[in-house]
């Protein structure tokens, strides 16, 4: 009878125990597992090959942990991660997603001859802020460079074209309240000498002037001055940026 009474609690107890025994949690990655979700934004402003790389790049350096994939056809990005992941990809993509801001750039080429103008040429270009614009005026020269099947009756000439005249590269890209400039401007004539290489071969003339410069909006700006070789001329090159939208 002592023994039934010492040990009867004990068994009490222990089925007590195992009533209590609670259910298994769901481990830390079946609940993140269940918690991912999957979302596609489209992008309005991105339209080049390079803006999206420049999107997915800030994406994935934010979001390591997301999977982030991006469709240049669609002009889409996918998104696979939490719902805060993919809460941050859209307030990003929103932030980065504009429109570009357009410029005109007006140049202008005011020639002097003894210190008196003699003469001035404007140029304009509308482009995209970060897109490389190209004005050419003038001719293209034929330049023979070579020939073939000089010991048959049928001797033909290489003839390449060269050109000559004036040219102007230019990049705009939005800075602060202005717009920072990338230019180059080429001036190319043909000399009165020949190069004594060959009978038809001309001395081409060159001057660039290649810089970056910081405009402010409706200011004009001296990018430089540049003397006319074989003479008193002198041509100063200005330039000023509008925003047209």
């Amino acid at each position: 009878m002592l023994a039934l009474v010492l040990f009867a609690p004990a068994a009490r107890a222990q089925t007590q125990g195992a009533e209590a025994k609670p259910c298994a949690e769901p481990k830390p990655a079946e609940a993140k597992a269940n918690a991912e979700t999957y979302q596609i934004i489209y992008l309005s402003n991105a339209f080049e090959q390079n803006d999206l790389n420049e999107i997915l790049t800030d994406l994935r350096n934010m979001l390591p942990r997301a999977k982030i994939y991006g469709s240049p056809s669609q002009n889409a990005i996918s998104l696979h991660g939490t719902p805060e992941d993919i809460q941050l990809a859209q307030k990003i993509v929103a932030e980065l997603d504009r429109p570009r801001k357009i410029y005109r750039l007006t140049f202008t080429i005011t020639e002097m001859d003894s210190g008196k103008r003699a003469g001035t040429q404007h140029f304009s270009l509308v482009l995209v802020s970060g897109e490389r614009d190209v004005f050419k005026q003038g001719s293209r020269v034929p330049i023979v460079t070579g020939n073939f099947g000089v010991k048959t009756s049928t001797e033909n000439t290489v003839v390449e074209y060269q050109d000559v005249g004036l040219k102007i590269e230019a990049t705009a890209v939005g800075y602060a309240d202005g717009v920072r400039l990338i230019s180059k401007v080429e001036r190319t004539s043909l000399a009165e000498e020949k190069s004594g290489v060959g009978p038809q071969d001309p001395v081409v003339r060159q001057t660039v002037l290649d810089g970056a410069s910081i405009l402010a909006l409706g200011k004009p700006l001296v990018l430089g001055s540049l003397d006319i070789p074989g003479g008193t001329r002198h041509q100063e090159i200005e330039v000023v940026a509008e925003l047209v939208k």
